[in-house]
């Protein structure tokens, strides 16, 4: 889909050029990715709020490059705008000229830091973190450029120590340029569009064309927070579990940065305090006896046990002790994966759950901590115990309630709309490799993710797609041989080049309304075929990724019509029907698409946004949440693994 915006076509060819010569400089960040939580040695300040904003008009959207607008205050080169961070900045003026704006945005934050943090003897070392912005990051303090980053969704950060400490009690300017612009080799990719006909479109019309199905937002979109660490620190922190009944082991990797001569010590403790195990040292072992282990929802009266593993390092800095103390959340838990069943702690475990998408009015994909709160209760009413995360990576925030709630997670990168042959080449895989990097090393220890993906709905039928998803599985198995690895395909079975690598087949299909539009009758017969192809081809277990209807809210008609709530219900029992003959076999989970109204591009289509949530935008049930809400509860219900209490729940539910 095409997304419009105004510009002369040179222009944004300079754009281009400028973010081709970019990309190369901005490779996998170094070392860690904590995410940032205080400690009695590390202090944190938030810069959410409202910060200054000017979107880059000129012809060529280079004028910020080309007048240096970083190295003043933003205020100085023209006229800003308020924007709030986090939010996308596409709905909240009304300047329709933002809806669909494609090029450099610039934004601009001045702080006053704690005297403290400014102290030439043991100061501190300051760092500066986005949570994520979209896509193409160039971050300057006061003038002097810190970071760089390509690609939204996950963090990048900058030791800013010696910019802000040498200039202290003058306010901290954080300026940020941002390119929303994709090409054929970013994740997910895109391609500018130029229309040339002078009979049809105003002189250098030129329009973003994407292969996904929602709203391209660009913004600051998650946290972005100044933190503090001693200048001998705690970089890295990698735990693997293995457990039994009755003793389980954490593997422990720590990365300490800015000495060589330190000591290390760690303490595991349960939820009330206890100290359950204790170690030293850089790598090693904890022997947790009787432990209780990380359960999903609905699978064991205590979901998501979470113990704290606090770390601290000591070393001396000329004659002064210097200590750094970090405390990471670990649940212990196994994943086996076998040809007809998923496992986690060696019990038999069922997806019922949903994809969904960073999605709401006026915020766009801004982290917003009520609607995160309203989508974990709607979860757990709804009975559902997993949810992939279509199709980009999730905010930290809402990955610390799934390891918190017990809510399962297939964690996928944004390899989205991969569907031109020239995004199989070598320089998207290379990127795409990066990217996994950053994934995995953001999220290598939550106990919630279960799975990596790697795309989703590639052109896995071209032949190129074998070498790119034999290299890229290869890659992430290397990056954390613990999970299983899976992309999303909605190839036929017989012609897709990557699922011979993958540990469990996810599949997407919409009989009766991409296919055969309106059919019902057809279900049972073609989704009946999908699943023994694959099982036949692969001897993998399979998951139905996608399936659903859209439907207007109030929109009814019997016999059911395409677009009422009555077919979207009669669409999902139609699958349910199926799924549970193929669950009893090879079948190991189903997630509806979607949880929620999403926004989109303008299409014939598309009447504000994809209509295939079961909730709408603003979070309200249509009649399809309780047709599934009545099955989840049901399949719960049934487990082996729930102890009576939770049984008994279900009942009077």
């Amino acid at each position: 889909m095409a997304a419009a915006a105004p510009g002369p076509a040179a222009g944004h060819c300079r754009v281009l050029l400028l973010l081709a010569a970019m990309a190369g400089r901005a490779a996998a960040l170094q070392g860690g990715m904590l995410y940032p939580r205080e400690s009695p040695s590390r202090e944190l300040k938030e810069l959410g709020g409202v910060w200054s904003f000017r979107a880059d008009f000129s012809p060529g959207r280079d004028a910020g490059f080309r007048q240096r607008w970083y190295r003043q205050p933003l205020r100085q080169t023209g006229p800003v705008i308020d924007m709030p961070v986090p939010a996308s900045f596409n709905d909240i003026t009304q300047d329709p000229r933002l809806e669909n704006y494609i090029g450099w945005v610039w934004y601009e934050k001045e702080v006053l830091l704690p005297q403290r943090w400014l102290q030439e003897d043991l100061s501190p070392r300051v760092v500066l973190r986005f949570g994520s912005a979209h896509y193409y990051s160039i971050v300057w303090v006061n003038g002097v450029q810190v970071v760089e980053h390509e690609g939204g969704h996950l963090p990048f950060e900058a030791d800013i120590s010696s910019i802000v400490q040498r200039s202290p009690g003058i306010p901290c300017r954080i300026t940020v340029a941002l390119n929303n612009t994709l090409t054929p080799h970013t994740l997910p990719p895109g391609s500018i569009q130029h229309m040339n006909d002078k009979a049809r479109y105003p002189k250098n019309y030129f329009v973003q064309d994407i292969k996904f199905d929602f709203f391209n937002y660009a913004g600051i979109h998650r946290p972005v927070v100044l933190y503090t660490t001693p200048s001998v620190y705690i970089d890295d922190i990698t735990v693997t579990t293995t457990a039994s009944e009755s003793v389980a082991m954490v593997q422990y990797q720590v990365s300490v940065v800015g000495s060589a001569f330190y000591s290390l010590s760690l303490s595991l403790r349960d939820q009330e305090g206890k100290v359950v195990a204790t170690g030293d040292g850089p790598t090693g072992e904890l022997k947790v006896p009787s432990p209780n282990l990380w359960w999903p929802y609905l699978m064991h009266e205590n979901p998501g046990y979470r113990y704290s593993l606090e770390v601290t390092v000591q070393a001396q800095v000329n004659g002064t002790l210097l200590e750094d103390v970090y405390t990471l959340p670990v649940g212990i838990r196994t994943v086996h994966v076998t040809s007809t069943q998923f496992l986690i702690n060696g019990k038999p475990f069922y997806f019922h759950g949903v994809n969904k998408h960073e999605d709401a009015d006026i915020r766009g994909k801004g982290l917003d901590w009520a609607l995160i709160v309203k989508d974990f209760n709607l979860l757990h009413w709804l009975g559902a115990n997993s949810f992939r995360t279509s199709h980009y990576p999730y905010a930290e925030e809402i990955m610390d309630m799934c390891d918190a709630y017990g809510i399962v997670v297939i964690d996928e990168c944004p390899g989205v709309g991969i569907k031109m042959p020239e995004s199989f080449g070598n320089k998207s895989l290379q990127h795409h490799l990066v990217v996994m990097e950053e994934l995995i090393r953001r999220d290598k220890n939550r106990p919630s993710v279960v799975m990596w993906s790697v795309a989703n709905e590639p052109a896995s039928e071209l032949p190129p797609a074998a070498y790119y998803f034999k290299t890229l599985i290869a890659h992430t198995k290397a990056l954390d041989p613990s999970r299983p690895v899976t992309f999303v395909s909605n190839a036929n079975y017989a012609g897709d080049h990557g699922a011979p690598y993958v540990d469990v087949i996810c599949v997407n299909s919409y009989f009766s309304w991409y296919h055969d539009p309106g059919h019902l009758e057809v279900i049972p017969l073609q989704l009946t075929a999908q699943f023994e192809n694959w099982y036949k081809t692969y001897q993998k277990p399979i998951i139905q990724s996608e399936y659903g209807a859209d439907s207007v809210p109030g929109l009814h008609n019997d016999p059911p019509l395409m677009f009422t709530e009555e077919y979207q219900k009669a669409m999902l029992k139609e699958y349910h029907s199926v799924f549970d003959k193929k669950r009893k076999e090879y079948v190991v989970g189903e997630l509806i698409w979607n949880f929620a109204d999403f926004m989109t591009n303008q299409g014939v289509t598309r009447v504000l946004g994809n209509k295939k949530g079961i909730f709408t935008r603003q979070r309200q049930p249509k009649s399809a949440a309780f047709v599934l809400r009545e099955r989840y509860w049901k399949i719960a219900n049934e487990s082996s693994c729930l102890p009576p209490v939770v049984k008994s729940h279900i009942l009077f539910l």
